[in-house]
């Protein structure tokens, strides 16, 4: 479960057994969780799942990842690909 993010309290981070997927990361801050799915030729996010959120943390969330876009996508990539040689 490799961390690619810490920012303003949130830990940004992928699932290493979620590679047949598409891009997507997960986020957690307190008691708060989730996951968007990255659409990387549109750059746009959808929201997939969340936990305990209110609409200020979602804003706050949607614009870290917004302005982390292109790392985490590079992050992804480097990450899956790396490991799919040794499977």
């Amino acid at each position: 479960m490799p961390t690619i993010l810490l920012i303003s309290g949130w830990r940004i981070y992928f699932w290493a057994n979620e590679n047949t997927e598409p891009i997507h990361v997960h986020a957690e801050k307190g008691d708060m969780e989730c996951k968007y799915w990255i659409d990387v030729e549109g750059f746009e996010i959808k929201e997939a799942l969340t936990y305990n959120m209110t609409s200020q943390s979602k804003r706050e969330i949607k614009r870290i990842i917004y302005e982390h876009f292109d790392y985490i996508v590079i992050e992804w990539n480097q990450f899956f690909n790396k490991n799919q040689g040794n499977e």
